[in-house]
């Protein structure tokens, strides 16, 4: 559907690193569509808002069981791989009524609900269906931001706006999901002044919600909330919030801007400040994504140093070409690797192996091609932990960080500009024919053994277009 109101926006949040690997928190990078010029409706048509905010439900396992109707009324969990050492990357709802849930180990799901079944992902699938999605939410109101697989936003305008006419084209968005996608397909609506709130009001009501927050009912209806259910509040911030005394939302809501932005030591504070309080704004021309990631786990017959040295050297192929097509330089870049070592070893990591973990990064001159960006790789493998106890890699990690927005690059002393040109017209080729024929029509000789191994999955904050 085009649309003649504003331009379509996506952006991808890289993926969340283990816990026992993390290289940082990471910044969640926003962008709002433009503010509507339309003319508001009549003030008697009640209090308005901004987005509209849709969140698939357990859409993973909803897929499967729309295209599987033997699986459908039956508790499913989709997995990485068929391992009891792997964990649920989805569960339906009647999965979860026993409590399986993301991130749930199988051998432990399989206690937990003994009739459940494992599916494989199929992650070509769900990004299918994904467009169908979107093609069902666009046929009633133009999406400005796809923010993830299972996740949209939608600026309203003009008669849009009004909370009755906001709630009904909720509820048609809704149906025509279903009939458009499929009817195992659904989904929770929040309305909001801003895009946050919506994301918030959206997370309120599950399965099949449909939630609005309008202004004249903040900031009562946050109250009930646990600063978990807010984005952006993980296990670690409410950890570090907890430690500032802040153990309620009340307490959340009882700072002030200032305040909130000395407790999270970040502008990030501040905004959450304006955006609890229903305030809808731009963001600053020079935000742009902070890190791009990507990670493995490997599967058992991976688990080698050769094997694993080949999934790193794809991850980066990955990441550099995001890089890339979003017109943005690395500063650094980061590796981590986790060993799988004897159960009675280290602790288990959240996949269900036995673990230890190890990460490390090193600092670059801004820079694109793949070149450099491998030699550094090399020189955070070569340094990763020798020895027998670490012979066994599971997991790989690979973060391009420190990002810089091409307006802002500076330009390599030692680097001629037409040496630079040249290079960014050799990889703009080379990514051209990579998008349009796939991953492996031009890349290094050292991937080969990663393509089939190491797929491309779908990370909860990005859809795979391009590979």
């Amino acid at each position: 559907m085009t649309d003649t109101r504003h331009k379509t926006a996506s952006f991808a949040i890289p993926e969340d690193w283990p816990e026992e690997l993390r290289l940082s928190d990471g910044d969640p990078a926003h962008r709002q569509g433009p503010t509507s010029t339309s003319a508001d409706p009549e003030p008697e048509q009640g209090p308005l808002l901004n987005w509209l905010f849709v969140d698939l439900n357990s859409y993973f396992a909803s897929v499967e069981q729309e295209v599987r109707p033997e699986l459908r009324g039956r508790p499913v969990g989709v997995v990485p791989m068929m391992a009891d050492t792997t964990v649920c990357i989805a569960a339906s709802y009647e999965a979860k009524a026993f409590g399986v849930r993301t991130g749930t180990v199988v051998a432990d799901a399989r206690r937990m609900c003994p009739d459940i079944v494992f599916v494989e992902g199929r992650h070509e699938l769900y990004t299918q269906y994904h467009h169908r999605v979107i093609e069902a939410v666009e046929s009633c109101v133009p999406v400005t931001a796809v923010l993830s697989i299972d996740e949209m936003a939608c600026r309203l305008i003009g008669r849009e706006r009004p909370l009755l006419a906001a709630l009904e084209l909720g509820r048609k968005v809704k149906a025509r999901i279903r009939e458009q996608a499929g009817s195992m397909l659904r989904s929770s609506v929040g309305l909001a002044t801003n895009r946050y709130l919506a994301k918030v009001a959206s997370d309120m009501e599950k399965p099949d919600g449909l939630v609005a927050l309008p202004l004249d009912v903040l900031p009562e209806a946050l109250q009930w909330l646990e600063l978990r259910d807010l984005p952006g509040i993980g296990a670690r911030t409410e950890k570090r919030l907890r430690e500032k005394g802040l153990a309620s939302m009340n307490d959340l809501l009882k700072l002030d801007c200032q305040q909130a932005g000395e407790v999270w030591g970040s502008v990030w504070g501040e905004r959450l400040w304006h955006w609890l309080r229903g305030e809808d704004f731009e963001m600053s021309e020079n935000e742009h994504l902070k890190s791009i990631s990507h990670q493995h786990v490997l599967a058992p017959e991976m688990r080698s140093e050769e094997r694993a040295w080949a999934v790193a050297h794809k991850l980066l192929h990955k990441a550099a070409m995001r890089l890339r097509a979003a017109d943005l330089w690395a500063s650094s870049i980061g590796l981590a690797v986790g060993f799988a070592v004897p159960r009675a070893g280290d602790p288990v990591s959240r996949f269900g192996v036995p673990a230890r973990g190890w990460h490390d990064a090193i600092k670059l001159s801004e820079c694109q091609d793949n070149s450099t960006l491998i030699a550094a790789l090399r020189r955070l493998w070569e340094s990763r932990p020798q020895g027998a106890e670490f012979g066994h890699p599971y997991f790989i990690g690979v973060v391009l960080g420190d990002l810089v927005p091409s307006r802002l690059h500076t330009l390599n002393l030692f680097d001629a500009l037409e040496d630079e040109q040249s290079r960014a017209r050799l990889i703009e080729t080379m990514d051209a024919l990579n998008q349009k024929y796939g991953l492996s029509t031009l890349a290094p000789a050292a991937m080969l053994t990663a393509f089939k191994a190491a797929p491309t999955r779908i990370a909860f904050h990005s859809v795979p277009d391009v590979f």
